[in-house]
């Protein structure tokens, strides 16, 4: 469209564009006013982007929100929050933690498995025995009458505290007898343990099975003691009866209860004569035993077994090296059947009917250390007093 001369243009606006910087006039008048009002400079009218800035401000302040910042922003607050929920929570299971441990202090069987030891049922089994170093003088006092059963084949016995197996056996500290040096002693005392070892507690011999080890540590000029005690093991009778010098039971009817037998005893030394040195050993072993057919009852045979063994010196007599000459051997047995003579043990349980001839013999308790083996000794078949 053409302009005619005449046309009026458009005034253009005196308010700045939003963003462009520019700032609007202010009367003369009202500047000299101000001037003589406050003697200075009257600030700057806000631009038009700080308006907005401030108008923004204002509203976000009435819907209770803070704008974003370093120290305000929503990384911030939150990670805040989650930090002081996490206190709150470790702080409740810091409480029941430490009321676990005070119940634990006080208790701490209830820990599965007895952690610490402390849980065990039987107080007794927690206090075993000193070695036995001389002679007791009077039985071991009573227990308590509790049955024995397969998970506890002790309870209710003396011999609960005694010493498990070849721990039992302790030798006594070796020194020098006569022309023998202290080392000589020491195998000596080391070949006797090992007799009684093979002899009472290893599994085979228990079993039935030729006790290898035993025969071979015994002087093998002792020929009429091997002959009979090859004898005893290959044919028993009577006469020659294995259970004077070994250990066995019938597999086909009683079995070992669990793996422990329990040993307590002494063994001492001296000078013997031909330039030896004597040794005397005196041990009472303890077997829990059950039926081969499944039976869960548990009895308790006891073996007594005194031995006397030498070693003479080597440079002065025609003897062979490493090995011991075996002078006396003699057992006492608790709770097996007399008059039997098949080369095993027998033990008696309490359901079983009465097989033979009431005994004859006095009644005697089968963990009395304190007397001889031979004191009051007599011919027959006895009780005991306790198994």
């Amino acid at each position: 469209m053409q302009r005619g001369a005449g046309a009026v243009a458009d005034k253009p606006s005196q308010e700045p564009r939003p963003g462009s910087g520019e700032e609007p006039s202010i009367p003369d008048d009202v500047w000299e006013k101000f001037l003589e009002n406050h003697g200075t400079a009257p600030p700057k009218e806000p631009s038009a982007r700080a308006r907005m800035v401030t108008e923004r401000l204002r509203q976000q302040d009435a819907r209770g929100k803070e704008p974003e910042g370093w120290r305000t922003g929503p990384a911030w607050q939150e990670m805040n929050g989650r930090t002081a929920r996490r206190r709150r929570v470790w702080s409740v299971l810091g409480v029941l933690v430490a009321g676990a441990v005070a119940v634990v202090a006080m208790k701490p069987s209830l820990l599965p498995g007895d952690p610490f030891g402390t849980g065990t049922s039987d107080p007794a089994a927690a206090s075993p025995l000193p070695v036995e170093t001389a002679a007791p003088t009077a039985p071991p006092s009573s227990a308590d009458p509790e049955t024995p059963t397969p998970a506890h084949p002790f309870a209710g016995s003396p011999a609960l505290r005694w010493a498990d197996g070849e721990a039992g056996i302790v030798l006594p500290k070796a020194t020098p007898v006569g022309s023998l040096s202290k080392a000589q002693v020491e195998q000596a005392l080391e070949l006797t343990r090992t007799l009684l070892t093979d002899a009472n507690l290893n599994a085979a011999t228990l079993r039935g099975e030729r006790p290898t080890t035993a025969l071979s540590v015994i002087e093998p000029q002792q020929k009429d003691l091997l002959d009979r005690l090859n004898t005893s093991l290959r044919k028993p009778d009577k006469k020659h009866d294995p259970l004077g010098m070994f250990s066995r039971f019938d597999p086909s009817e009683v079995k070992l209860v669990g793996d422990v037998i329990k040993t307590r005893g002494r063994m001492t030394f001296k000078a013997g004569e031909q330039a030896s040195v004597a040794i005397h050993a005196d041990y009472t072993f303890v077997y829990p035993v059950q039926k081969a057919d499944g039976s869960k009852e548990v009895t308790r045979t006891i073996v007594r077994r005194v031995l006397d063994v030498e070693m003479s010196d080597p440079a002065k007599y025609t003897v062979t090296r490493g090995k011991i000459a075996v002078r006396r051997y003699d057992q006492e047995v608790g709770n097996s059947a007399c008059d039997i003579y098949d080369g095993y043990l027998h033990p008696q349980f309490d359901s079983d009917a009465p097989t033979s001839a009431p005994p004859t013999g006095p009644t005697t308790d089968p963990y009395d250390r304190s007397k001889g083996i031979d004191d009051g000794r007599t011919e027959g078949c006895g009780t005991v007093s306790r198994v």
